[in-house]
């Protein structure tokens, strides 16, 4: 598959949950390169004050077909960030987290290959691994989700390699590794233990650890996340393939808890959750010619001091 040859041309990009963490920040990356933006959103999770100004806006519930057939018409790539809720949540509530990642992916795919939109990127999550036995962790590991939500980002990620099997859609998944930055959240269900733990530090409570701390997760900032969506937008190759997206280096939550500071509390570890990850990312940098920038220290170091001075 050859590179696109609508680079030069005006371009329309959507955006499922371009309202959300880290839809806006591709929202803003895309109009900040000239493009023009349509945000779909149903704000379940997604906030109306991310919304980059210059951004259309049309309030839709991706599990309903017919209401956002209309927001693909014209749209060169769709950037499909939409999804509901990690691993507790669809625990809890397993049948409304999947109308949202399976059914309401297909209504994704579907409108797409019905408007002639030319590319789909899926955002799609590194729970698919599960607890694997050996890192890093490589796309080509038979995956072992461990929870619902894992469950249903797999069945979405086949689900987008399968319309570019079958349609000849271009399509690619970008796996992403525990996103934090700025918007992220810090109370609620998409909650990363970088937020949990800078939401405990200003309310002045101890940090909680599941468990002794020592197990590890490769954080990715959200800037770096960003720049892979972009370049995954024209990169040669989109046959429905898996791209990870991480750090490529692993941390343990106590060292994250030490560079954030305060008394740790320990609670008892959440057995659906994988004890470590970490990324290989060499077919992101061979792909998409990626590489990840923010290093953990300097990325919490930067969110600390927003929380500092807001």
């Amino acid at each position: 598959m050859g590179e696109s040859n609508s680079q030069g041309a005006a371009r329309r990009a959507l955006v499922t949950g371009g309202a959300g963490f880290i839809g806006s920040h591709i929202t803003d990356a895309l109009i900040a390169r000239g493009i023009s933006v349509r945000v779909l959103d149903n704000f379940a999770t997604g906030r109306r004050d991310y919304i980059h100004p210059a951004a259309e806006l049309i309030e839709a519930d991706i599990r309903d077909a017919d209401a956002i057939s209309a927001a693909f018409a014209g749209v060169d790539t769709v950037f499909h960030v939409a999804a509901r809720p990690r691993i507790m949540f669809s625990i809890e509530h397993p049948l409304e987290a999947h109308l949202t990642n399976v059914v309401g992916t297909l209504n994704v795919l579907i409108a797409a290959r019905a408007a002639g939109v030319r590319r789909v990127i899926y955002s799609g999550s590194s729970a698919v691994y599960g607890d694997q036995a050996e890192l890093p962790l490589r796309e080509s590991m038979t995956p072992n989700p461990l929870n619902p939500y894992a469950l249903q980002k797999l069945t979405g990620e086949q689900y987008v390699r399968m319309f570019h099997r079958l349609y000849g859609m271009e399509t690619l998944t970008l796996r992403y590794f525990n996103v934090y930055g700025p918007r992220m959240a810090t109370a609620g269900a998409y909650v990363t233990v970088i937020g949990v733990f800078l939401d405990q530090r200003a309310r002045r409570q101890p940090l909680t650890l599941h468990g002794d701390g020592s197990q590890t997760r490769d954080f990715t900032h959200v800037r770096d996340v960003v720049r892979a969506n972009l370049l995954a937008m024209d990169c040669a190759i989109a046959d429905g393939r898996t791209l990870n997206i991480g750090r490529g280096r692993n941390l343990s939550v106590i060292a994250i808890a030490a560079m954030i500071g305060g008394p740790v509390a320990h609670l008892e570890r959440r057995p659906a959750d994988a004890r470590d990850t970490l990324a290989d990312i060499s077919q992101a940098r061979a792909i998409l010619e990626w590489e990840p920038e923010v290093a953990t220290e300097d990325g919490v170091r930067e969110l600390m001091a927003a929380q500092a001075s807001a």
